[in-house]
Order: structure tokens, then C-alpha cells, then sequence
């Protein structure tokens, strides 16, 4: 527990003031953080059964021009099709090229489709909210840090029950409960104070939020399960990948996209 409370820490007092400086420094480390967690995606899918060479780097192009692909525009919803097109293209043709399925099947290009459209909406959307709004991506980073946070201390000391043990043996009920109650309550203070939002509306979004970023969490221990793996990589010391700190993020910036409009986006 030492080396990953220290490793929090280290990792908190970088990234925080990236995010207060945002711009092209946040832009950067964001689309950084992507490639990290592309290369844990193609990874797993190593373990069992390698993605060709060009597969992979047609992979990286792909999710590049994704999370870049509307960074130009203000507008937060703007899709560009001819990117979406493009990478259907892409990792479907192979198939045909390689017309070999123990190299590169449908399945595999379709495991390649929807990586690399997952991860580049998601890192795409941090990208795009921070332009439009500081207190919106520390409201964010602060449901996801505080509910993963609380939810393993709590856990830890008093976890009795297991939540969903086949997809993860370490979570307990009473952490879901405990990461709840920090998740939503920290992050509802922080934008009561800089906001005028009504506080029953905020408390919604924030318990939906939080509860989403909990089955992000899950959904991402059950991908590991799936390919056998504990962690999705060992980038962050005494946490795993870049995958198994941003599980919950992910979700939560997803998520939040049903709620900017009226959250005075």
C-alpha cells in the first residue's frame, strides 16, 4: 500500500498542474496518455494472439487523427465522418489482404475498431471539456479520484462483503459504498462553491456519474479477466497501466457528456 499511495501522490502533484495550465501542455499529456492506453489494448490482445506490425501502427495514426480530429472546432459534439470512415476502412480491408484468419480476422478488426474509437472519443472529449471549462475537468478528475480513492481505503479496512467477485475478487460492497459517498460529496462542494447550478440537480449528475465511473471501473476488470491479466501493464508503479487509473475517468467523461448542456456548457 506504501508504494502505491506514493506513487498517487507523485502522479497528483504532476498532473494537477497540467490541468490548471491546460492548453497544448494538457492537449499533450492527454494525447500521450492515449497512445499508453492503446498500447495496453493491443497488448492484452498479445497475450492472446499478436496483432500484426502494420495493424498495430495503422492502430496508432488512427487513434492520433481521432483524438486531434475536431481540436480546431468549439464545438464539443462535432464528429468529423470522414475520420469514422477512414478507420472502418482501414482495419477492415487487412482482412481481405491477409486472407488469413489465424493472422487477421474480422473479429481482430473489429477489436481494432472499436479500441481505437473508444479511446480516442474518450481522451478527445477530456481534451475539448477542459478547453471549454477548468471547473467542469477538476469536477470530473474529482468524482473519479475520490470514489476510486475512498473505495479502496474503505475496502481495505472494513470491506466484508464482495461486490462482483468473479470480475474483480478485491472489491468489496462497503467500498462501492464508500467510494460513493467521498465521490459525490467532495465534488458537489467544489462546484457548489464555484457555481450557481441548482445543488438537488448536482447531486443527480454527480451519483450518476460517480456510479458509471464504478461500472467503468468493472467493465475494465472484466476486459482483464477476459485475456487473463492482472493489470493491463506495470507503466504506474503500484498501480498498473495507464488503463488501470483512467478505467473510471473514462466512463465519467463519457457519461458527463448527457448533462454539459444544462451543467452551463
Amino acid at each position: 500500500m506504501g508504494k502505491r499511495i506514493l506513487s498517487a501522490i507523485i502522479l497528483l502533484l504532476l498532473f494537477i498542474p497540467v490541468i490548471l495550465i491546460g492548453g497544448n501542455i494538457f492537449n499533450l499529456v492527454i494525447y500521450i496518455f492515449s497512445l499508453c492506453a492503446f498500447y495496453e489494448f493491443i497488448g492484452v490482445k498479445d497475450s492472446k494472439k499478436e496483432v500484426p506490425l502494420f495493424i498495430k501502427m495503422i492502430g496508432y495514426v488512427a487513434l492520433s487523427c481521432l483524438v486531434f480530429s475536431n481540436q480546431n472546432s468549439n464545438a464539443v459534439f462535432l464528429i468529423d465522418y470522414r475520420v469514422l470512415t477512414g478507420i472502418l476502412i482501414l482495419f477492415l480491408i487487412p482482412t481481405v489482404l491477409y486472407h488469413n484468419k489465424a493472422i487477421y480476422s474480422v473479429n481482430d478488426a473489429f477489436y481494432m475498431i472499436g479500441s481505437v474509437l473508444f479511446l480516442g472519443i474518450s481522451f478527445s472529449l477530456m481534451i475539448l471539456i477542459r478547453r471549454v471549462s477548468l471547473i467542469f475537468t477538476v469536477y470530473l478528475f474529482l468524482i473519479s479520484i475520490f470514489s476510486d480513492t475512498y473505495a479502496y481505503i474503505t475496502g481495505s479496512y472494513i470491506g466484508k462483503h464482495k461486490l462482483l467477485e468473479p470480475i474483480s475478487p478485491d472489491k468489496t460492497l462497503e467500498g462501492m459504498i464508500g467510494g460513493i459517498l467521498f465521490g459525490v460529496f467532495v465534488p458537489v462542494m467544489f462546484f457548489t462553491i464555484n457555481s450557481d447550478i441548482n445543488v438537488f440537480l448536482l447531486i443527480f449528475v454527480t451519483l450518476f456519474l460517480c456510479i458509471l465511473g464504478i461500472f467503468g471501473d468493472l467493465c475494465f476488470s472484466a476486459i482483464k479477466r477476459y485475456f487473463g491479466k492482472k493489470d493491463f501493464s506495470s507503466i504506474i508503479l503500484g498501480h498498473g497501466g495507464v488503463l488501470d487509473r483512467f478505467d473510471s475517468i473514462i466512463f465519467i467523461v463519457l457519461g458527463f457528456m448527457f448533462f454539459i448542456n444544462i451543467m452551463g456548457g
